[in-house]
């Protein structure tokens, strides 16, 4: 008699060696990744959002809006570097900041990245 096997079963059977090794700041990484992705999301529609209707009261002249002034004013708050302009390095340093703050105390915190690249890009 075939004794029929769960498919979750046989995956999670198969996935053994991987699992074993999953650490609970890898985990942890995934969920916080999952989260900042959509709050991201949700951020990036808000703004946009914003620049719509800015741009239509601009288009129909309710408004002047020096968007190059915008730009610069943007950037000189962001830029950590003090270079005048956003960039890698810059993106760098909030990383760390970030990634400070959400594995303070957390036991194997180690995978902790590789769990939160995992989830933006694929969670």
């Amino acid at each position: 008699m075939t004794e029929n096997k769960d498919p979750v079963e046989v995956i999670i059977e198969k996935a053994k060696p991987l699992l074993a090794n999953l650490s609970f700041g890898a985990v942890m990484g995934y969920c916080s990744g999952v989260a900042m992705k959509k709050v991201g999301k949700a951020l990036a529609f808000a703004i946009g959002t914003i620049f719509i209707g800015l741009q239509g009261a601009v288009s129909f002249g309710y408004l002047q809006i020096d968007w190059e002034k915008v730009k610069i004013d943007i950037v000189k708050s962001v830029d950590t570097s003090g270079d005048g302009k956003f960039d890698v390095e810059d993106m760098k340093v909030y990383w760390r900041k970030v990634k400070k703050v959400l594995t303070h105390k957390i036991p194997s915190a180690g995978g902790f990245s590789l769990g939160f690249l995992y989830a933006v890009k694929h969670g």
